[in-house]
């Protein structure tokens, strides 16, 4: 029996591997790293997360939680490993990064039918394959995908937070809570007075930011995907941007009761609580920038840094032209992609395409028609805004209630309507599911 080949072992190859190899389909899983490596990734690990640990809502009224809730009828490998080394986040799910990549990477390697081949991919290969490359996609790979699509690449760039050390935070200058008390209190809030924004604001809008290499900066002025905007950029927009963006204040009350004028939120990153991302500050600042800038909040004066922000370049390709919505290539059937290269946005997007594009790369191996899911499901509906939309404005694109179809009955209330949508998504993703005999 032949392999499957998956190139990249991210979030999107490493569930695709594992919807192909779970059908009983031998799968050869092809990931460059250690030998090559990219500008983020800092281990060999299958499906390292390279900016944040959240994956988002876990609540069904949101786009992404009722995504989540959708490939857990899939059995996603993805989502399994994701609650098995969750960290308390209230509403979110996050992960111990570590611990959940190291879940991932076991069950793919202990998989009988999964090799897992240690090599670069320079060149697209022969026979049904799913490239999975992701937006570090290596520069050989690229230009190959280049020539594959005869079409120019699109290029946004993308930002991480900084990590710092529990151990240095001053827990007596904030307090813990969950906006609006929803979940529990697994937040540490650092809070600023009008004052100590200002201060912070104004040195982060003249911090000196790092400097592109050489080919980035060839391509001029970058542009930056909304949704990872550097938290210099943001609040170069207005002295209240951060106020309403990252740093916003509302549903947040100390143990006085009071709202402060802004706030900073720190998310745990590991089991251990011994580190914690700065929700929401992306940063392209230089390192020393940002110790500066950040030491400015008061609960932070002494930070330590594990890791600073960065930021690098990602690779989309104009999908609507060249993919159908079961993420296979119009010009060449026996190839499928999946990842953010493909425009969808966000770890659970992105391993939403990998489910879809394992699944599809089989059924064509079985000489079988691929499945496209309806649009009422929130995969289904991701899937037909990368297959459809106006390729001359395409932009990645995240799970929103927006790609669903309306309901047949108006539901005035937001939440509510919400809720709706989310019903009806799971009833027709249960019955699709009955239909195709369980997608095996």
């Amino acid at each position: 029996m032949a392999f499957i080949q998956v190139i990249g072992a991210g979030l999107a190859g490493s569930e695709a591997a594992w919807q192909i190899a779970k059908r009983g389909h031998p799968v050869k899983l092809i990931e460059m790293r250690p030998s090559v490596p990219t500008p983020a990734h800092k281990t060999d690990g299958c499906a390292e997360l390279v900016c944040s640990n959240s994956l988002g809502s876990k609540l069904t009224t949101t786009a992404g939680g009722l995504l989540k809730q959708e490939l857990e009828l899939l059995d996603s490998l993805i989502i399994k490993s994701a609650y098995e080394t969750s960290v308390p986040a209230g509403g979110a799910l996050a992960v111990d990064r570590a611990a959940f990549s190291a879940a991932v990477t076991r069950r793919l390697e202990q998989h009988p039918l999964i090799e897992i081949v240690r090599q670069e991919c320079r060149i697209i290969p022969e026979g049904i394959a799913v490239i999975a490359t992701g937006p570090l996609s290596s520069p050989a790979m690229a230009s190959s995908l280049q020539k594959l699509t005869s079409a120019d690449n699109l290029y946004f760039y993308d930002a991480a937070a900084p990590i710092i050390f529990g151990e240095s935070v001053d827990y007596k200058l904030g307090f813990w809570a969950a906006r609006y008390g929803r979940g529990s209190a697994d937040y540490f809030n650092c809070p600023l007075t009008a004052e100590e924004y200002e201060r912070f604001w104004r040195a982060l809008t003249e911090a000196e930011m790092a400097p592109l290499h050489q080919s980035e900066a060839a391509l001029g002025e970058l542009p930056v995907f909304e949704g990872c905007m550097p938290l210099e950029i943001l609040a170069k927009r207005g002295r209240d941007a951060l106020r309403y963006g990252p740093l916003r204040p509302v549903g947040l009350f100390d143990s006085e009761g009071k709202r402060p004028f802004a706030v900073l939120q720190l998310r745990q990153e590991n089991t251990e609580a011994t580190l914690f991302n700065l929700v929401g500050c992306q940063t392209r600042l230089k390192w020393g920038e940002q110790k500066r800038v950040f030491q400015l909040i008061p609960a932070l004066r002494q930070a330590e840094f594990a890791r600073f922000g960065v930021m690098h370049r990602n690779t989309f390709i104009n999908s609507p032209r060249v993919l159908t919505a079961g993420f296979q290539f119009k010009s060449d059937p026996r190839l499928f992609l999946a990842g953010q290269i493909t425009g969808v946005e966000g770890y659970i997007e992105s391993t939403g395409s990998g489910l879809l594009a394992g699944i599809n790369a089989l059924r064509a191996e079985l000489g079988q028609e691929p499945l496209v899911f309806p649009d009422e499901t929130m995969l289904g509906s991701l899937a037909k805004y990368i297959a459809t939309a106006a390729p001359e404005h395409f932009q990645p694109m995240k799970a929103n209630f927006g790609l669903l179809p309306s309901l047949k009955t108006a539901v005035r209330k937001k939440q509510e309507r919400k809720k709706a949508y989310s019903e009806r998504s799971l009833r027709v993703l249960r019955d699709f599911i009955e239909q195709e005999g369980g997608l095996l």
